[in-house]
């Protein structure tokens, strides 16, 4: 998704693209055609419902005139209520024939194993990024700097946690700066058996790639990035000396210890947001908002990702990248696409496009522009390349990304409202100033 944006924003500014596709001549154990773009998980593009954040980012893409958002999609959408749903075949098969019939791009069906230094790259490959091609980027970056599982933990939002409930504290006081560091969801004995109950009926997602571990039944998880649901298999106690100990922490409703607690931290990239710590997961994400609303603070909570463990190859982009997408230590290679560390297929498509233009930039030697902080895109590239190297995890595009409104409105609507009027005005002037 992403490659495809970059190229065809590249041929856009008069430049000539070679896009790199190993498909047919080496196979993915998730795709199942050669076509360009396929899409291997859902069909769905996310809401369309106005001043959404989801619809925030489509609509710059529209704005920006990009090829799969704004021509693809709407030639190929099938009915899905508010979502932006295609016919995922011909949506592929219309990428690819619009990419093959462009004199632009040159399209070669072959591996890349390794970046020339004399060209300018666009590193695109996605979560299921070859062997070769992995090892070649962990040369260029460093391999501790190179992730191969993702293990996310869900996000909630900060408005809708229960603060008479949950409580800020860090383990026996201890805070770098003197402040508490947590927000902590207290449980007692019973509810902590009816929690760990529901965790274990969950209805979960099976494994993205089985043929990760071919001939097992089971996926091999690794030890430090455990869903909570094979912890708690392994004991009824085991969550309560893994993520969810209570050890160092008073409740001060009770003046005691809790039985077991759930400690969020502040996602500090992501403003007004936190991070249920150490709580990968594979339910299916209605299960995880029946199951984790149980958790003591958060029957409210609204969810602004969920948790998940799967295969994806992706780069610790705020160690490596800067807001342009370029490397760092070597400026003629941009990332784009779920291996720069964003999630889905809009926010892949999102960072090729930006991608392609500061590429096309640099070879006509011209200044590579950032795209607003404001805007969906410009927020997207600044998680990416300024989140907290430490505790980097992918992300969707959602509001706490972007930046708070000065005086917001109290009603969320109308705030939401603001933030996408605010974001559309600085891409036009964008635009405008760059035109």
């Amino acid at each position: 998704m992403a490659g495809c944006e970059a190229a065809w924003r590249v041929a856009r500014a008069g430049g000539r693209a070679v896009l790199y596709e190993m498909r047919p001549v080496r196979a993915t154990p998730a795709h199942k055609t050669a076509e360009l773009a396929e899409l291997v998980c859902s069909n769905s593009l996310k809401s369309e419902q106005e001043n959404g954040a989801p619809w925030l980012l489509k609509e710059e893409l529209r704005r920006l005139g990009s090829l799969l958002i704004g021509q693809i999609a709407p030639r190929t959408r099938v009915p899905a209520g508010h979502a932006l749903t295609v016919d995922r075949d011909l949506f592929a098969a219309e990428v690819t024939r619009v990419l093959e019939a462009d004199r632009a791009i040159e399209i070669r069906r072959e591996e890349v194993t390794a970046l020339d230094p004399e060209n300018i790259w666009i590193i695109a490959s996605g979560p299921l990024t070859s062997d070769a091609l992995a090892a070649e980027i962990g040369r260029l970056t460093g391999s501790q700097r190179l992730f191969f599982y993702d293990s996310i933990s869900p996000i909630v939002d900060a408005e809708s946690i229960d603060t008479s409930i949950a409580f800020a504290a860090s383990r026996y006081g201890k805070s770098l700066d003197g402040t508490n560091d947590y927000l902590n969801c207290p449980f007692d004995k019973a509810e902590y058996e009816t929690f760990l109950d529901a965790l274990l009926a969950a209805d979960s997602v099976p494994a993205h790639i089985p043929e990760d571990n071919p001939g097992e039944d089971r996926v091999n998880y690794f030890e430090a990035c455990l869903p909570i649901e094979e912890i708690a298999r392994r004991g009824r106690d085991t969550l309560r000396f893994g993520p969810m100990k209570p050890m160092g922490l008073t409740d001060p409703r009770t003046g005691r210890r809790p039985y077991a607690v759930v400690q969020l931290r502040s996602e500090n990239a992501r403003a007004g947001s936190f991070n249920l710590v150490g709580f990968q997961n594979h339910m299916r994400f209605g299960e995880q908002q029946r199951v984790l609303r149980m958790i003591p603070g958060l029957q409210n909570a609204e969810f602004l990702r969920y948790g998940q463990v799967h295969r994806n190859t992706y780069i610790n982009g705020p160690a490596l990248l800067t807001p342009a997408l370029q490397l760092r230590a070597r400026p003629q290679i941009f990332f784009a696409g779920q291996i720069s560390g964003v999630e889905g297929y809009v926010e892949s498509i999102a960072t090729g496009l930006a991608a392609g233009l500061g590429a096309a930039a640099l070879a006509a030697g011209e200044p590579v522009r950032m795209f607003p902080r404001e805007t969906a895109i410009g927020s997207l590239c600044a998680y990416v390349s300024g989140a907290d190297p430490a505790n980097y995890q992918p992300a969707n595009i959602t509001f706490d990304l972007l930046p708070k409104l000065e005086n917001p409105p109290r009603d969320r609507k109308l705030r939401h409202a603001e933030v996408c009027r605010r974001a559309l005005a600085a891409l036009e002037q964008h635009l405008y100033s760059h035109a």
